[in-house]
């Protein structure tokens, strides 16, 4: 069972896998368009390791030793869902997701990567990216979380400088996303 707060946000953890060259892995959602990182549900009683660990074999077939763990962000990263995805009829009710941000870095072969470790896949396919690409690809309610941990832990994945946001980047999110 996931846990879910006394103010409506459902404990989760996000997956930021980097590979040699600094480039992320995007999961390709099952049955639709959108892309995304690996992410899910923290159970009562599990800890956010331990939930990065089965979420990672879940999601895309790796295992702890598939993957070296540079960091984690420092505190929660919550976003509220739109009015029309929420759920009213649930129990407890959850308005939105509050997150754990681990960056890890792939140590294992591509071929370690694989989908069908659950009967309900999350992801069919997954691709390279550039480090920024992410924030444009995730769903438009997602992006602000997207850049929060990418900026907070890009400095683990490139020690010596982050690369600079492209020109697609929003003006608005120069001086800060979280505004």
């Amino acid at each position: 069972m996931d846990h879910i707060d006394k103010d409506g946000f459902r404990a989760n953890v996000g997956i930021i896998i980097s590979n040699d060259a600094g480039q992320l892995l995007l999961g390709g959602r099952a049955g639709n368009s959108g892309w995304q990182f690996p992410q899910g549900g923290i159970l009562v009683d599990e800890s956010p390791e331990e939930a990065l660990y089965r979420e990672l074999q879940e999601e895309v077939g790796l295992l702890q030793d598939h993957v070296e763990v540079l960091g984690v962000t420092e505190s929660w990263v919550k976003y509220r869902l739109p009015s029309k995805f929420v759920r009213r009829d649930s129990k407890p009710l959850c308005i939105g997701q509050k997150q754990r941000w681990f960056v890890l870095r792939l140590l294992a072969t591509e071929d370690k990567l694989r989908f069908d470790a659950t009967n309900e896949p999350e992801f069919d396919r997954w691709r390279w990216v550039e480090y920024w690409r992410p924030v444009k690809e995730v769903v438009y309610f997602k992006r602000r979380v997207y850049v929060h941990a990418l900026r907070e832990l890009g400095p683990l994945v490139f020690p010596d400088g982050v690369p600079p946001q492209p020109r697609w980047w929003p003006r608005d999110w120069i001086a800060d996303p979280d505004t």
